[in-house]
């Protein structure tokens, strides 16, 4: 495989068409090497338009690059932004943000996944990347305030502790709702007690573990 034009035609083929214009996301998509995130199994899919399988469980998976490359794009992450990454997965988004932000924390419940992940952003050299084996549910409010929050995954809805942790002014993106039509949504800070929400696109994903479900009761 000719790993240069596969990355090439990743983004051409990929995230271009899913409006992801952003020259500054397009560039970093072009150097940060995804191949080097992609468990050895898989090497061949890193640049294929699906999720990769990570671990042993079916939600644990690296996104689809279309997906992670929208999110990155909707944040606009700043040079001074302090983020909170939800779900380390492999770390390959972790790495997109640590180019992006001033410095990024990133939660990986699983810890055989927080152990590679943070294997991972060493050897691409990345050291504004804290990686914690932790629940992220509840997000590390004591490391808190974050200018951005990413959710590696789908949620039933955001939790209020999250949305609490964000700065003025600071933005969250999650994958939030139920199968088969589950909306990308972006909360952003306006006050100390008001967010406003915008749901920019579709995108179903494996559920984050911690994260708790809609009751299932009616009354």
């Amino acid at each position: 495989m000719d790993v240069n034009q596969a990355r090439f035609n990743m983004i051409e083929q990929q995230i271009r068409p899913w409006e992801v214009l952003d020259p500054q996301v397009l560039q970093l998509l072009s150097v940060v090497r995804r191949e080097d995130f992609v468990p050895l199994a898989h090497k061949a899919l890193a640049f294929v338009d699906m999720e990769i399988p990570l671990g042993k469980a079916a939600n644990q998976v690296m996104l689809a690059p279309r997906v992670q490359a929208r999110m990155l794009q909707d944040l606009a992450v700043q040079k001074t932004d302090k983020v909170l990454d939800i779900g380390t997965g492999s770390g390959f988004m972790a790495a997109l943000l640590a180019h992006q932000g001033a410095q990024v924390l990133s939660l990986e419940i699983d810890a055989d996944l927080a152990t590679q992940a943070q294997a991972n952003l060493q050897k691409a050299g990345l050291t504004r990347v804290t990686v914690r084996q932790a629940d992220g549910s509840q997000g590390a409010a004591a490391d808190g305030p974050f200018d951005v929050i990413v959710l590696g995954g789908s949620v039933a809805q955001v939790p209020a502790a999250l949305l609490q942790q964000l700065s003025l002014g600071g933005r969250l993106v999650a994958v939030v709702g139920e199968e088969p039509m589950m909306r990308a949504t972006l909360i952003t800070r306006t006050s100390e007690s008001s967010w406003t929400t915008t749901e920019p696109w579709d995108c179903n994903a494996p559920r984050l573990s911690g994260f708790a479900e809609h009751s299932r009761f009616q009354f």
